[in-house]
C-alpha cells in the first residue's frame, strides 16, 4: 500500500498526538487532550470498522459489581484495595453521565440483581453471611445500605426465592454511548481513522516512530496505546485477553423481567433491552479457550447459554435467538487498571478487567493527562 502526497499531508505530516484504539478509553484520551491542547493535532487509530474492542460488544451494564464478584475480590485484595474499585466503577460512571448526558447513552436506573441457582448452596449462604460487613464497607462511601434482600418476582427457575437487589446498578445502551462520543470527538477536531491497525513503534530523535500496515510509517510526538484486551500485541504488561461471548432473543410480548442480573459468581449475566433478554457468560467453562482475541463464538458457550436462558430465566416463555457475538476483555493478576508512562513519549491506558463501562472515562481521561 502507497499513501499519496495528500493523503500523508492530511493525516499523517506533524501528528502530535497519536491514540491507538477508538473506544471509550481512547476517545476521552483524545477529548482530555484536545481540552489541554486546543491547536494540536491529535489522531486515533482503530484497526476496525467499528471499535474493535469490548467498548460496542459489551451487555451494557454500568458494572457497579455483584455481592459474590466483591467477596471474590475480597479473596485477592484488601477492603481498602477492593473499597477503593468501587468508588472508581461509581465515580467513573457519573464521569461518564456528566460527559454525555443520560438521554445520549441510554442510561436507566432499574437496579441490579443477583440470583442463585440451587445447585450452588455453597454461594449462596456465603453471600448472605457476607451481605452486612459488605454494607458496613460501603456505608461510608454511599451513606446507604448497597444491597438488600428482596424476593424473586420473576418467575426465574432453579433458583433460591431470595435475591440480592443493589438499587445503584443501572444499565445503559453502549452504541449510544459510543456514537456520542464519536460525534463529541469529531466536533473537537479530533481526526479518528479506521482499518488502520499499529504494527509497532520506537522512538526516535524526540519523536515516536508508528509502523502502520506492512510499509506506511509516521512521526508522532507522543502514543497513547488503548486497546485494552488487544495490548499485548504491543506492550509487555500483566494483561490478557479475555473473550465474553453474549447472544440476545427477539422482541418478547409482555416481557415483564427489567433490570440487570448476575449469577455463578457473576460469570453469567443478563438484562432487558428492547423487550429482548441479552444473555451473556460462560467463559468459567473453558478459561484457557476464551483467553483469545479472536473474536468468534464457539457451541459450548452459545448451547450453555441456550440452554440456561430455556430452562432457568424463560422457563414458561417462549424465545427465539437473534443474534450471537463475543467481545475481547482486557484482565490481569490484579484488577486495578494500568495507567503509566512506558516512557517519556508512550502511556497505556488497560486492563478494565470488564469494568469498562463504569471506569473507561476515567481511565480515558487520566490517560490524557499524560504529556
Amino acid at each position: 500500500m502507497y499513501l499519496s502526497y495528500w493523503e500523508y499531508k492530511t493525516w499523517f505530516k506533524n501528528v502530535d498526538f497519536t491514540v491507538v484504539g477508538s473506544g471509550i478509553v481512547g476517545l476521552n484520551c483524545a477529548l482530555k487532550l484536545r481540552e489541554k491542547f486546543p491547536k494540536s493535532k491529535i489522531i486515533v487509530l482503530e484497526k476496525g470498522f467499528l471499535p474493535a474492542g469490548a467498548s460496542t460488544k459489551n451487555a451494557g451494564f454500568a458494572c457497579f459489581g455483584s455481592m459474590s464478584e466483591i467477596l471474590e475480590d475480597l479473596k485477592n485484595h484488601s477492603e481498602e484495595e477492593v473499597l477503593s474499585l468501587i468508588k472508581k466503577r461509581y465515580e467513573g460512571l457519573q464521569q461518564l453521565r456528566n460527559l454525555l448526558g443520560d438521554i445520549s447513552i441510554g442510561y436507566k436506573n432499574f437496579g441490579g440483581h443477583e440470583i442463585f441457582l440451587k445447585e450452588n448452596p455453597s454461594l449462596y449462604h456465603e453471600v448472605f453471611q457476607a451481605l452486612d460487613r459488605v454494607n458496613r464497607m460501603l456505608l461510608p462511601f454511599f451513606k446507604k445500605q448497597v444491597f438488600d434482600i428482596k424476593k424473586d418476582t420473576f418467575g426465574f427457575k432453579g433458583i433460591y426465592p431470595e435475591v440480592v437487589f443493589n438499587s445503584f446498578e443501572s444499565q445503559i445502551d453502549t452504541g449510544k454511548m459510543m456514537q456520542a462520543l464519536l460525534q463529541k470527538a469529531i466536533k473537537k477536531n479530533i481526526v479518528v481513522l479506521n482499518g488502520i491497525t499499529v504494527k509497532s513503534f520506537q522512538e526516535s530523535s524526540g519523536q515516536v516512530q508508528i509502523q502502520i500496515q506492512d510499509d506506511i510509517v509516521f512521526s508522532t510526538k507522543s502514543l497513547y496505546i488503548a486497546i485494552n484486551g488487544f495490548s499485548s500485541t504491543l506492550v509487555n504488561e500483566d494483561i490478557k485477553p479475555a473473550r465474553a461471548q453474549v447472544l440476545i432473543t427477539k422482541p418478547i410480548k409482555n416481557l415483564k423481567i427489567k433490570g440487570t442480573f448476575h449469577f455463578d459468581s457473576g460469570y453469567y449475566y443478563f438484562r432487558n433491552i428492547d423487550n429482548r433478554i441479552l444473555f451473556g457468560g460462560g467463559r468459567n467453562l473453558d478459561f484457557k479457550a476464551e483467553e483469545t482475541a479472536e473474536i468468534n463464538l464457539t457451541s459450548l458457550v452459545q448451547n450453555k447459554l441456550e440452554d440456561i436462558l430455556k430452562s432457568t430465566i424463560l422457563p414458561e416463555t417462549p424465545f427465539v435467538i437473534d443474534q450471537r457475538w463475543s467481545g475481547i476483555m482486557g484482565v490481569g493478576k490484579n484488577k486495578t487498571p494500568i495507567l503509566k508512562a512506558l516512557s517519556d513519549r508512550v502511556f497505556c491506558g488497560i486492563r478494565l478487567s470488564g469494568m469498562g463501562v463504569a471506569i473507561g472515562t476515567q481511565v480515558g481521561r487520566s490517560l490524557g493527562d499524560f504529556e
